[in-house]
């Protein structure tokens, strides 16, 4: 008995009915021999983990655009706090946690520089529309080339909208998300000084606590409670109310309007200036032969691109593109 299947035979003793077992995996797209030592999520995790996009999070924004200071989220830090999160409830409620650890750390590899305001302008410059969740497999399945499993690609295109995951598991991560950007910005709002503990309403902080270790418990707790012994993921009560109405609190102070949001306005200029240039040029993409590539496709390649860049390296091109050097920077 190999490995692989010590930890299969493991999960069909501990896991949930309602589990998703690696050993029933409706596979990858591109079928593979299975690893003696790895399970098909584990091997998935591994993959995304190794990946270019998976790296590059790490220069590219939460929420504040170029902050000063060392302790502000990425958006690879973010990542990390929502595979904890969802590893938490997973192993409370006896689901498959690499499953849950796979599609957490590759719900964002799409995701474009400059947080939602970066997703926000690829949208709208692009005629066919952008959002990062299906970027995020699009970089998978063609971009970084992983092969992952179905259920992983599941999970992470429906970790956010209207979409439901197939799997208890990437149903986690919907809340798993929600769970640590609402909570982790309240951190980052607070250290740029656009939000104090004192100007959240009271009646949310009585229902979630008053400390951020408190608040996120208690989330969990309420997702863990109310989705255990059923096949689904959900909140309930009076926390998932206080939730929701932090949420909008969080929209309304510091998503949108705050003073640390006001350099988004020149987010929409940096890229609309990168999109027009390569739309202008697209055999200056690098790596791409436009040859016989259709209009869509190009332009599809060109999001590729710009969404794949780190903040500064996003900045870095525009600034060689548009702003003068000095004959100093020449000589």
């Amino acid at each position: 008995m190999t490995i692989r299947e010590r930890i299969e035979e493991t999960e069909d003793l501990i896991l949930s009915p309602y589990a998703t077992k690696a050993k029933n995996t409706k596979g990858r797209q591109v079928p593979k021999p299975l690893c003696e030592m790895r399970t098909e999520f584990q091997r998935d995790r591994d993959k995304i983990i190794h990946s270019k996009s998976f790296r590059r999070l790490k220069h590219k924004t939460q929420v504040f655009i170029s902050p000063e200071g060392d302790h502000y989220r990425t958006r690879l830090t973010h990542t990390l706090e929502v595979s904890q999160i969802g590893r938490t409830i997973a192993r409370s409620l006896r689901l498959n946690e690499d499953l849950v650890e796979a599609i957490s750390l590759g719900h964002d590899l799409g995701h474009t520089p400059f947080g939602h305001a970066g997703e926000a302008a690829l949208n709208k410059l692009s005629p066919n529309g952008f959002r990062h969740n299906e970027q995020s497999v699009r970089v998978a399945d063609f971009i970084d080339k992983l092969n992952l499993t179905y259920e992983v690609r599941d999970g992470i295109l429906h970790h956010t909208g209207d979409g439901v995951a197939q799997t208890p598991e990437g149903k986690i991560i919907k809340f798993a998300d929600r769970i640590a950007y609402i909570n982790h910005d309240i951190d980052d709002a607070i250290r740029a000084g656009v939000l104090s503990l004192s100007s959240i309403p009271g009646e949310i902080i009585e229902i979630l606590g008053t400390t951020h270790s408190g608040r996120i418990s208690c989330m969990i707790k309420n997702c863990i409670e109310s989705s255990a012994d059923t096949a689904d993921i959900k909140m309930t009560g009076a926390v998932k109310e206080a939730m929701d109405s932090l949420r909008a609190f969080m929209f309304e102070h510091v998503y949108i309007g705050s003073d640390a949001k006001k350099e988004e306005n020149k987010v929409y200029s940096i890229m609309d200036g990168l999109y027009s240039h390569y739309v202008k040029n697209p055999h200056l993409l690098p790596d791409v032969d436009i040859s016989g590539m259709s209009e869509f496709d190009i332009e599809r390649s060109i999001c590729d691109y710009i969404a794949g860049m780190s903040d500064r390296y996003a900045i870095f091109t525009f600034n060689n593109l548009y702003v003068p050097s000095s004959w100093s920077q020449r000589l």
